[in-house]
């Protein structure tokens, strides 16, 4: 790196507060992994009150939501590039109602239930799937028959019973109540243009 204030250092997937807390303070910090590295990252800063902190994006996959939704390079070369001289923009950091943060997308498959994006009704009854992106709006939320498309604030669900997939990652275990909304401070990701 040619900036002497953006460190490079390796942790391995899904860093936590070992790997995350010592790199901080922290101008910038290069996510180089899967959505859900990015989301562990975004964790980080949010328990550590370190929002402001630059963060740039280097999908391992060219099939990222978060790099679809956020509009980062699915280049590698690119997203070198971007990482190492790019603006960074406030942007809203999308979480959830159980300490998580939702970098690309979120799922809950075979839901039986009810939603609401904000004040809208978005889904009552049986689904295969309701689909959740986190991006510049807040919540863009999606599905097969049965759902009503929509883009919020927040997207609140009720169920029998069902288990929320975040960024690839399934939650330990199943819940009745699940809300993915936009946090109250903005996230500040390395973005083009």
């Amino acid at each position: 790196m040619s900036d002497p204030a953006v460190r490079s250092v390796t942790v391995g997937p899904r860093p936590g507060k070992a790997e995350i807390d010592g790199l901080l303070p922290a101008r910038r910090l290069i996510v180089h992994g899967d959505d859900a590295d990015l989301a562990a990252v975004l964790v980080r800063l949010l328990r550590r009150d370190a929002l402001g902190t630059e963060v740039a994006y280097l999908p391992v996959s060219r099939r990222s939501r978060a790099a679809v939704s956020w509009g980062f390079p699915s280049s590698f070369g690119d997203a070198v590039a971007l990482a190492r001289s790019g603006t960074a923009r406030d942007m809203p950091l999308v979480r959830d109602d159980n300490g998580g943060v939702l970098a690309g997308r979120g799922e809950i498959r075979d839901l039986y239930g009810e939603a609401y994006c904000d004040a809208t009704r978005v889904l009552h009854g049986r689904v295969r799937s309701l689909v959740v992106d986190a991006g510049p709006e807040g919540v863009h939320v999606r599905g097969g028959r049965g759902v009503t498309a929509a883009t919020g604030r927040a997207i609140q669900i009720g169920t029998t019973g069902a288990t929320p997939v975040r960024d690839g990652v399934a939650h330990p275990r199943e819940i009745k109540r699940w809300a993915w909304y936009r946090h109250t401070e903005p996230w500040r990701p390395v973005l083009p243009g």
